[in-house]
């Protein structure tokens, strides 16, 4: 019988995790929100299963997307 081979844990189990990080303060941020009962602000969101993510990646890279693509764990 021979050994299993090792390897990362996160390979094992397809864990992933994506994150945004934003150069602004706290105090940028309360700015900021103080403005939205001034000056109206629409968001636009288009949302993708996550099983998705990679038709959402498409229609960002082709510039399909009006807003910000969302992907959703349903």
């Amino acid at each position: 019988m021979t050994d299993i081979p090792r390897f990362s844990y996160d390979i094992l189990w397809g864990e992933r995790s994506i994150k945004s990080v934003a150069n602004l303060t706290r105090e940028d941020g309360v700015g900021f929100l103080s403005l939205i009962n001034e000056v109206p602000v629409n968001i636009e969101t288009q949302t993708f299963p996550l099983k998705d993510a990679n038709i959402a990646l498409d229609k960002l890279r082709k510039g399909e997307i009006q807003g910000a693509a969302v992907l959703v764990n349903s």
